[in-house]
């Protein structure tokens, strides 16, 4: 049996990953992660996972199975890999996805280093829904969760393979009644608690209130154009906004519109109606692969099934490297390069998706198997300086 430290955010999933563990013989470590100042408060409805109480809870479990139980501070990596990349990203006209960066650089990244230097730890385990499956060569592979509407691996995807030989998922063959079920008979404080439903940093669950407090964003007025250029509106704030969003435009066209375009250098929002905002191609950057490598030859296309957000469908497609700057070898070998690098792949699905936010992450699946992904690069489309040059 290994020593095992189990990320415990004091919710019930990771109570129970850390009893199973801990069932099985595993030396269990409890660890809770101080990420930033929202420890310092207490969730009104215990529904955040970075709050004192969640720390008291998980250290309240910790107790009941007799484990050490330590608090690590990783403020500063969190700053760096999550909250300051969410920020810009709303900023920048990206709609960020804070999850996929806390799981790959802080929870498997600084956390395992932790683990390891700390606290003599060979694995980390969290209470994700995702499966890990073993291959004779010493590899690894990660497969969803049974529980298809529990599945976290779309959270997953930015896992290299030195990251996943290492990590634990114990509630991968598990339902969420299962887990509950198993919290209530071993009588665990955290059985019944509710599930954590907020972005942790964010307690009141508008993101806008995070740019305005940590990046000083001040909302300014600018224009609203329809697909066609014309100015139709005005707004508040650019950063304000997502693709796909319907509520809070105070235009009235007739028809619904949807956000399609935002351009934060003209400070400009664009509509459309619902049907144009369907496509069928679109870009990725920063693509990466949990097997190091894409499963084709290099500079070939594979097939699989493409979500371009948590619990999204999932949809048939094609995936090729981009030639990036110009045709042959040396763009290909730029859409090719490794983990982290800004590698630029073109995704062809089979039927239309929706609203295909720039800076969401985009999952690639053959079956169970996860194979990798990225995130989703700006589209172009018509310039807004005209109506930004009127406004």
């Amino acid at each position: 049996m290994s020593r095992v430290l189990v990320a415990m955010s004091g919710g019930v999933d990771s109570s129970v990953a850390a009893a199973l563990l801990h069932a099985q013989g595993h030396d269990v470590v409890g660890v809770w992660m101080r990420l930033h100042d929202v420890a310092d408060s207490y969730s009104e409805f215990k529904k955040s996972c970075c709050s004192l109480d969640a720390a008291d809870d998980a250290r309240r479990v910790a107790g009941q199975l007799g484990v050490p139980f330590y608090v690590l501070n990783l403020e500063r990596e969190f700053e760096a890999g999550v909250l300051r990349p969410f920020l810009d990203g709303y900023l920048e006209g990206r709609t960020p996805s804070p999850c996929v960066d806390c799981n790959t650089y802080v929870k498997f990244g600084a956390l395992m280093g932790r683990a390891r230097r700390l606290y003599d730890c060979d694995e980390v385990a969290t209470g994700h829904y995702a499966r890990r499956a073993d291959e004779p060569s010493g590899r690894a592979r990660l497969l969803r969760a049974r529980d298809d509407h529990k599945d976290q691996t779309y959270f997953l995807y930015g896992l290299r393979q030195d990251q996943l030989v290492h990590a634990r998922f114990p509630l991968g063959e598990l339902t969420k009644s299962e887990v509950r079920d198993t919290a209530r008979s071993l009588g665990l404080a955290t059985a019944d608690k509710p599930e954590s439903q907020e972005i942790c940093f964010v307690p009141g669950g508008d993101y806008r209130d995070a740019l305005r407090d940590r990046a000083g964003w001040q909302p300014t007025a600018g224009p609203v154009v329809d697909e066609d250029g014309r100015l139709v509106g005005e707004h508040h704030g650019s950063a304000g906004f997502t693709i796909g969003q319907r509520q809070g435009l105070g235009v009235a066209l007739g028809a619904p519109r949807y956000v399609s375009r935002i351009d934060p250098l003209t400070n400009t929002i664009t509509l459309a109606r619902r049907e144009d905002l369907e496509t069928r191609t679109f870009a990725l950057e920063g693509v990466s692969f949990i097997d190091d490598r894409p499963p084709a030859d290099p500079g070939g296309s594979f097939r699989a099934s493409v979500r371009i957000r948590h619990r999204g469908g999932l949809v048939p497609a094609t995936v090729r490297p981009d030639a990036g700057p110009g045709p042959g070898p040396a763009g290909q070998r730029a859409a090719l390069r490794g983990p982290g690098q800004p590698g630029r792949w073109i995704v062809a699905t089979d039927e239309p998706v929706w609203a295909v936010a720039p800076g969401q992450a985009a999952v690639f699946y053959q079956d169970d198997l996860v194979l990798g992904g990225g995130r989703i690069a700006r589209q172009s489309g018509p310039p807004a300086e005209e109506s930004a040059a009127r406004w």
